[in-house]
C-alpha cells in the first residue's frame, strides 16, 4: 500500500478525536450539588461525636431536661476528669493500645503472608484451605467464647492481655482482602523474574510482595486497629476490672443506682480520642494508599 492509498481522518474527525485526546488527562471538576451532597453526608457523619462532646460537657440533671441541650456547656474537663478517675483510663489506654498494636501487626503480617500464598503459589488444596478460611467469615463468634473462654483458663490466662490477643493473630477477613487485592496488584511476571534472578523466598516477599501490597497493608491496618480497639463482647469475659481495656473500664461508669449520662459520655469520648488522632496522623497515607490501589486497578 503506498503513501497516497493511505485514508487521512477528516478534518471533522480529527477534531472530536483529537478533545478526546487532550481532555482525557484531565481532572473533572465538581460541582455545586457535589459539595452539598458531601457537605450534608460530613455534617451526619459528625452529628453522633459532636453530640457526645456537647452531652460530656454537661450535668446529668440537663441531659435529663426536654428539649436536650444543643451546644457546649461548663463541665466537659470536670466530667472528663471523673471518667478518667472512676474507670481508671490510665491503665486502660496503655493495655488498649498494646493489644490493639500487637493484633494490627500480626493480622496485617499473617494475613499479607497468606493472602500472596493464595493468590500466587500453587500448592495441593489451594482452592479448599481458600473455601475453608472464607467458611469461617460465616461462623457467629458468639459460638466460640465458651470453648475459647474454657481453653484459655486451662492454659491459665484468665485476666490476661494475651488472652484477647491469641484468638485475633490472624482473620479470615484478612486473608481473604489481601488475597483479592494481590491477585490484581501484584503480577507473577514479576515473582518470575525475581526467582530468574535467584532471590529467595524470602526476599521475595520483602522486596516484591511487600511493597506491591502496601495500600491495602494500610488499610487492613486501620479497620483493624478500629476493630480491635472497640472490641467488647470478648475483653468483657475475658478480663476484669483490674486489667480493663477501655471498652471494659468504659463499662464500669454504667454500673451503679443512677448512672451519671454525662461522665458516661465523656468516657465514651475519652476513648473515642486516641482514634481520631490516629486518623489524623496517618489518614493521609491510608487515603494515598487506597487511590494508588485504584489506579493500579
Amino acid at each position: 500500500m503506498t503513501t497516497s492509498e493511505l485514508t487521512l481522518p477528516t478534518t471533522a474527525e480529527a477534531g472530536p478525536r483529537r478533545r478526546r485526546m487532550l481532555g482525557a488527562g484531565k481532572q473533572l471538576n465538581a460541582g455545586p450539588v457535589t459539595y452539598v451532597v458531601l457537605t450534608v453526608f460530613a455534617l451526619v457523619s459528625l452529628a453522633p461525636l459532636v453530640w457526645t462532646a456537647v452531652a460530656a460537657s454537661r450535668t446529668d440533671r440537663r441531659l435529663a431536661q426536654t428539649p436536650p441541650p444543643l451546644w457546649f456547656g461548663g463541665n466537659l474537663f470536670r466530667n472528663l476528669q471523673s471518667a478518667w478517675d472512676e474507670a481508671g483510663l490510665g491503665t486502660a489506654m496503655l493495655n488498649s493500645t498494646f493489644v490493639a498494636g500487637m493484633i494490627t501487626v500480626s493480622t496485617v503480617l499473617f494475613s499479607t503472608l497468606a493472602g500472596f500464598a493464595f493468590a500466587k503459589l500453587r500448592f495441593r488444596f489451594s482452592n479448599v484451605l481458600l473455601l475453608l478460611t472464607i467458611g469461617t467469615m460465616m461462623i457467629p463468634p458468639q459460638l466460640a467464647v465458651v470453648p475459647l473462654y474454657l481453653w484459655m483458663s486451662d492454659l491459665g490466662w484468665s485476666n490476661q492481655l494475651q488472652t484477647v490477643i491469641l484468638p485475633s493473630l490472624v482473620t479470615a477477613f484478612g486473608t481473604f482482602f489481601m488475597r483479592q487485592y494481590l491477585v490484581q496488584a501484584l503480577p507473577t511476571e514479576l515473582i518470575e523474574a525475581a526467582r530468574v534472578d535467584g532471590a529467595s523466598s524470602l526476599r521475595i516477599v520483602w522486596h516484591v510482595v511487600f511493597p506491591a501490597a502496601r495500600p491495602a497493608m494500610a488499610v487492613l491496618g486501620l479497620l483493624t486497629f478500629v476493630f480491635a480497639w472497640n472490641d467488647f463482647l470478648w475483653p468483657i469475659i475475658a478480663l476484669n476490672q483490674q486489667n480493663p481495656t477501655v471498652q471494659v473500664a468504659l463499662n464500669s461508669l454504667g454500673t451503679g443506682y443512677v448512672p451519671d449520662q454525662a461522665v458516661i459520655m465523656a468516657g465514651a469520648l475519652l476513648g473515642t480520642l486516641p482514634l481520631l488522632v490516629a486518623f489524623l496522623l496517618f489518614g493521609k497515607q491510608i487515603v494515598g494508599g487506597i487511590m494508588q490501589g485504584a489506579v493500579k486497578g
